[in-house]
């Protein structure tokens, strides 16, 4: 039996878990960090990108992440906060549902491409905080299905079904 590219793709070890939420309700503002979230057609309701570009209504981390970007900062730790992200998701790996569709609690996302840092991290990090980042700053994502999402729901790849 021959594996195709395509079947590997489509297996993932397990479902994810959503570990933080943030709203960024205003430029440059402290984010406010809810246990739950309504998501709208346009991106989480309170945050300030949502009604905006549809492709990066939703952007997430990789909760794995963070302590690789506080190990190059020379940090102990990092503060999801700092990164500006609107969800921290643990568990599964999120560079592989670019181009997906993927369930988070009862919305549906699709990965839109991948959300590279930008100059605010410097800012927020130190110096090379940029650089920490790269490759490390997560995915973008547009709302298919709206609905509520809440810390610990599953997060986990809309595998298409096999057709007859």
């Amino acid at each position: 039996m021959t594996i195709t590219l395509k079947t590997l793709m489509s297996q993932y070890p397990r479902a994810g878990r959503l570990e933080w939420i943030g709203l960024r309700p205003a430029r440059r503002v402290a984010l406010e960090m809810p246990d739950q979230a309504e998501v709208d057609a346009t991106g989480l309701v309170g945050d300030r990108y949502a009604g905006r570009s549809g492709k990066r209504a939703v952007t997430l981390i990789q909760a794995e992440h963070l302590p690789v970007v506080a190990a190059l900062m020379g940090r102990s730790d990092l503060d999801p906060a700092i990164t500006r992200r609107n969800l921290v998701v643990s568990g599964i790996n999120l560079y592989a549902l670019r181009g997906e569709r993927f369930r988070v609690g009862e919305v549906l996302l699709e990965g839109t491409g991948v959300c590279d840092p930008c100059s605010f991290m410097e800012a927020s990090l130190g110096p090379g905080g940029y650089n920490a980042m790269r490759g490390h700053g997560g995915i973008t994502a547009r709302v298919i299905d709206a609905g509520r999402i809440a810390l610990g729901d599953a997060v986990a790849a809309e595998l298409e079904e096999a057709s007859a």
